[in-house]
């Protein structure tokens, strides 16, 4: 089993390589092993993905649930686990700080932090308070026995604010506060995606889109793609189809589309080096 000061030094490197890396995100444990299996480096959680396997809402599972949910996730593999902190889980700097610290002990070696408040009225944080909420993530982060990296996320696109200089300044100030890694979801096209490139000087995350695929992207300078809840819905989608196939027509072909319970006993019970 990896230290987790190894993990740490691993996700760190990943991303000074020259190329992009795919960070997926799984939703819960087999999923983790299974995307372990397949080869990838490093894996990140999904807020939403969590959300819906416990029939919730996203950004309605709270702190003390979540972090739950990062120790199993850490602990389902040898693989460096970044994790979806939303907003930290409070609006004040000294909530963001310990969210950091907690979840460091559950076993992550990185995590973001947004700058969304939750509030349809006020979307996101002031510039200054979200740049100190950042700050005091950073300063928590530093403060640990090993590297861990901090993304920080503009959600300008997200929250209904599809304002690309302004998200850009926000990434900017982020780092400038310190942030590892910078990250502006829902960036949808070419030219957003380079702007945000040309503006910073840290690793930028982008959550993938059918429009691109790693080496498009690996070619404009992007250093990790992310998918989001992304899996979570593919997977979800399959189920709705099959429940809608039983309910409306009494049918069962979605049989044919599912993996043979030989194979998933076969994968699950290969044992970690």
């Amino acid at each position: 089993m990896s230290t987790q000061r190894q993990k740490a030094d691993h996700f760190r490197a990943l991303h000074a390589r020259d190329e992009a890396f795919i960070i997926p995100n799984p939703w819960d444990r087999g999923g983790a092993r299974l995307l372990a299996q397949a080869g990838f480096e490093a894996l990140a959680t999904t807020s939403a993905g969590c959300a819906f396997s416990l029939g919730l809402q996203d950004n309605q599972v709270g702190r003390e649930r979540m972090l739950a949910h990062v120790a199993e996730l850490a602990a389902a593999t040898d693989l460096p686990l970044s994790v979806d902190l939303e907003n930290g889980f409070g609006h004040d700097p000294e909530t963001v700080a310990e969210t950091i610290r907690m979840t460091a002990e559950a076993g992550a070696v990185g995590g973001s932090i947004e700058d969304a408040t939750g509030d349809p009225a006020h979307p996101l944080y002031e510039l200054d308070h979200a740049v100190a909420r950042i700050r005091a993530a950073v300063q928590a982060a530093r403060a640990l026995p090993f590297p861990f990296t901090l993304t920080a996320r503009a959600e300008n696109f997200l929250v209904g604010k599809p304002d690309l200089d302004d998200a850009i300044a926000r990434l900017r100030a982020y780092q400038e506060a310190g942030a590892d890694v910078l990250y502006a979801p829902g960036l949808r096209t070419q030219e957003q995606i380079e702007a945000v490139l040309h503006a910073v000087d840290r690793p930028v995350n982008v959550l993938a889109t059918a429009a691109f695929d790693r080496d498009m992207l690996s070619k404009m300078g992007v250093r990790r793609i992310s998918v989001g809840g992304a899996l979570t819905r593919v997977a979800y989608g399959a189920l709705l189809r099959a429940i809608e196939e039983m309910r409306e027509r009494g049918g069962f072909t979605y049989f044919n589309d599912a993996v043979p319970h030989g194979e998933l006993q076969k994968r699950f019970a290969q044992e970690r080096d």
